[in-house]
């Protein structure tokens, strides 16, 4: 089975955030792929749901636990839902690659974002696969402040067209990595 964790925060004031993006991205593919609702399980304190995309047993969820603490929810998952840390894979924001691009990536490290870092620091190990979603503006001088307040902003009026877009290419990479495989997928999108 495939266990794809979504990144966010919890609560309607964050709904929107560029640190949500990888809730908005499982909540999308939930929706194209017309997989179960999300229901709440307190053993994983994670929103889950699953179905089958080309026979393929998948499971997402979103941890409710706030972005920091996202490695312990995400141990309880995989340890129920995985065999193989190949198998986990974990979408997230990434203020390093611009606004609209999507990075595929296997066994790296955190690069200063929190809930990443959390999440090898549970595993005990950071071998495992990543769609990185950039978040990072066209333009530098709309970034001055410090990446905590940043990545808790919500996206403005042009950026959130493009964010838009970049939520559906990134449930086409997921798609693509369950049906082809996650090289093909590294192949089409690590451009």
């Amino acid at each position: 089975m495939i266990l794809i964790i979504g990144l966010g925060n919890p609560g309607e004031e964050f709904k929107k955030t560029r640190h949500n993006l990888g809730f908005r991205v499982v909540n999308q593919f939930v929706k194209e792929k017309k997989f179960l609702k999300f229901k709440f399980s307190k053993k994983f304190n994670s929103l889950i749901s699953e179905g089958f995309l080309d026979k393929k047993k998948t499971a997402l969820a979103k941890p409710q636990t706030f972005m920091n603490e996202s490695g312990k929810a995400v141990k309880k998952l995989f340890t129920v839902y995985c065999s193989l840390l190949t198998d986990l894979w974990v979408i997230h924001d990434d203020v390093d690659l611009l606004l609209g691009k999507i990075k595929i990536v296997k066994n790296r490290g955190a690069a200063g974002h929190k809930g990443v870092k959390s999440i090898i620091n549970e595993l005990g190990t950071k071998n495992f696969v990543r769609f990185r979603v950039g978040i990072k503006p066209q333009r530098t001088e709309n970034r001055k402040q410090k990446t905590e307040k940043f990545v808790l902003q919500k996206f403005t009026k042009e950026e959130e067209k493009i964010i838009k877009k970049v939520i559906k290419k990134g449930c086409l990479a997921i798609k693509i990595a369950i049906t082809e495989g996650i090289e093909k997928a590294m192949n089409r999108f690590n451009k």
